[in-house]
């Protein structure tokens, strides 16, 4: 999966390396002085200050994955490449639909764009979800990596901070032409412990093409310190009709020795 995920990377001609206009200063106090109180207390957990700023990163996870509540869950491996030079998400899932077929899912946000795509086997295209919705749905999931992960790739004009108390803050991200908003709940240490959006959309499992608003959280298991970082021990992605009842669909655990920041594409 690392291979392939490489493979693809190749395709898009993402940048290997900062300009000359890309800061990758470290992140001073003054730096954080003007945002909200929650804010400053989560980056300061994020051990930010005296760090370089991040500009990408690279991780794999495996846990387990599933359509909808009726389904069994199956066992999945996922690797994905996140950078902010060129803003962009890339981000592949191995699983085996009743156990037998294999099955490639990606997730991709480059240059604005967003796409899901479905694959059997990773030859027969079985969904293609592209337009408006994917695209907002694509960099909210960007969004979400880089506050888990790598906080400092938002210390960017293009990112807004807001508060909202002391266990929660807002922040908007805007990419070509799009705005994305999450509110993200934190922990007494600043930790987080839930990140919750609008910006995502539900699509049907037989058509990737119809979609749906739908609120979106990713409630994590805990921290654990890797390296001189803190890195989620685990977490999950949840869908939250207004129809029904809530829908816990993927549930993974992020592999520490694969994690690596600042690496090219």
């Amino acid at each position: 999966m690392r291979g392939k995920l490489a493979r693809e990377l190749e395709g898009y001609g993402l940048p290997d390396r900062p300009g000359p206009d890309t800061s990758t200063a470290p992140v001073t106090d003054a730096d954080l002085e003007r945002l909200p109180p929650t804010v400053q207390r989560y980056l300061g957990f994020m051990r930010c200050v005296g760090r370089p700023r991040d500009w990408s990163f690279r991780i794999a996870a495996r846990g387990r994955f599933r359509r909808s509540a009726s389904e069994w869950w199956m066992a999945c491996e996922s690797w994905q490449y996140n950078t902010r030079l060129r803003l962009a998400r890339v981000f592949l899932m191995r699983m085996r639909f009743f156990g037998i077929v294999p099955v490639i899912g990606r997730d991709t946000y480059v240059d604005g764009s967003g796409r899901l795509q479905i694959r059997l086997l990773d030859l027969i295209t079985v969904g293609d979800g592209t337009g408006e919705a994917f695209d907002v749905g694509e960099l909210v999931t960007y969004l979400n990596d880089a506050i888990l992960l790598s906080p400092s790739m938002l210390l960017v004009p293009q990112v807004q901070w807001s508060a909202v108390d002391d266990h929660a803050f807002d922040v908007a991200l805007t990419d070509c032409e799009h705005t994305v908003h999450a509110r993200v709940s934190v922990d007494e240490r600043g930790a987080p412990t839930d990140f919750e959006t609008t910006d995502r959309f539900f699509a049907d499992p037989k058509d990737p093409n119809q979609v749906t608003r739908c609120r979106w959280t990713t409630p994590l298991d805990g921290y654990r310190i890797v390296g001189d970082r803190p890195l989620p021990t685990g977490g999950r992605a949840i869908w939250h009709p207004t129809d029904g009842p809530p829908l816990e669909y993927v549930q993974l655990a992020f592999r520490p020795e694969t994690l690596a920041f600042n690496v090219a594409p």
